[in-house]
């Protein structure tokens, strides 16, 4: 099964303009998030997917593979899609490994591959991870002070999506020790599509779930199309994205 890993980037974040670029350790951030692709085990090729020369340029002198897209993509699964018939070569399967999470282990994406390999039914995947008691007690705190901690997932017996949010649910009213079997998963950025399921995606309106939430991924539930959650192992790994300014010096201390 042919696989291919596109990196969606822009320059003109509203919350961080021009953060592909900021460096992080003497590399770029979309170098990191290249670096990270590149270390996945089964991939045929990565591509930098950018609307802006800047970014396209950078990524070049490192050795990237870039496709132009349309400026007015609002979501990386928009740029994915976009990019389709700008792709020098076609595959079987699409993967958004997000171009400011360069901490992602390549695991995630591998065990995503797996999936859809191994059920050729399923139009897409995405990562998802038990939450800890830490992390659990953090996304709690995080919305009674109105902040968006992270964004959490709910699914079937199946472990297809029933749906996303940037609340933590389901809703449990316990607080959680070390070693508890916590039934929150935060959801982890990463897709894998096959080809029609991208197709479809550039076709669709944008929905009021999926602009009430922020959450791109909610455009396929609100369409019928189910999304395979798929459980991955952090293995002790962090695996922050970058979003602000602040989290420059967290990711450094990582890498």
């Amino acid at each position: 099964m042919k696989t291919i890993i596109i990196i969606p980037a822009r320059y003109a974040s509203s919350r961080y303009p021009g953060k592909p670029l900021v460096m992080l350790k003497g590399k770029s951030l979309i170098q990191r998030s290249w670096e990270a692709a590149m270390a996945v085990d089964g991939v045929s090729a990565v591509y930098v997917a950018t609307d802006d020369d800047r970014i396209r340029d950078a990524s070049l002198a490192f050795g990237a593979r870039v496709v132009m897209t349309a400026e007015s993509c609002a979501n990386g699964t928009e740029r994915l899609a976009d990019a389709l018939p700008n792709l020098p070569e076609e595959a079987d399967l699409y993967v958004n490994l997000q171009g400011d999470a360069p901490l992602t282990p390549a695991w995630f994406v591998e065990d995503l591959i797996r999936e859809m390999a191994a059920n050729p039914e399923v139009q897409m995947a995405t990562p998802v991870l038990r939450c800890d008691a830490e992390t659990y007690a953090n996304f709690v705190e995080d919305r009674k002070n109105d902040r968006v901690g992270g964004t959490t997932a709910v699914f079937d017996r199946n472990r297809n999506a029933l749906y996303f949010s940037k609340e933590v649910i389901p809703f449990t009213g316990k607080t959680f020790g070390p070693g508890d079997d916590i039934p929150v998963f935060h959801h982890v950025g990463v897709y894998a599509y096959r080809p029609e399921a991208l197709k479809a995606y550039g076709s669709w309106p944008v929905g009021p779930l999926e602009r009430y939430e922020g959450l791109e991924q909610l455009r396929f539930l609100e369409n019928g199309m189910p999304i395979r959650c798929v459980e991955v192992d952090g293995k002790g790994r962090v695996f922050w994205e970058l979003n602000n300014p602040v989290d420059v010096a967290r990711i450094e201390s990582v890498i």
